[in-house]
């Protein structure tokens, strides 16, 4: 039925400026907006939906995985942007928030909005 359908993924923010600057200017991503609605344009031509929601709760889980080819290089340029690295209680992470304790290498961040992202060492 939906084999042929170009199929997306969305998600909720509570501030759709907020996210704008974010997505675009930090992350320096392709954004684009209509009717209310961001576009985040990322390569490989699937585009992410990002739409306001008054009662929006951020997600607790990486919604979000960017693979990079150099992880300490990204998280540097991530931390020179004013991005700070999650720590969470039994996954030990070393001086730059990097996750080494087995599969791959990952670091988590937040959006404005509270939601969960990561860069991810692309193996």
């Amino acid at each position: 039925m939906f084999e042929q359908t170009k199929a997306f993924s969305g998600f909720s923010v509570n501030d759709i400026a907020a996210a704008k600057r974010f997505y675009g200017q930090t992350l320096g991503l392709r954004v684009s907006e209509e009717h209310g609605l961001l576009t985040l344009h990322v390569a490989g031509g699937t585009d992410i939906l990002v739409y306001p929601k008054d009662d929006h709760t951020p997600a607790t889980y990486t919604m979000l995985n960017f693979p990079v080819d150099d992880i300490e290089k990204a998280v540097d340029e991530l931390v020179e942007r004013g991005v700070r690295f999650e720590r969470y209680d039994g996954l030990d992470a070393d001086e730059r928030g990097i996750f080494r304790g087995g599969g791959p290498l990952i670091a988590w961040f937040t959006d404005p909005a509270g939601n969960v992202l990561s860069v991810l060492q692309d193996q």
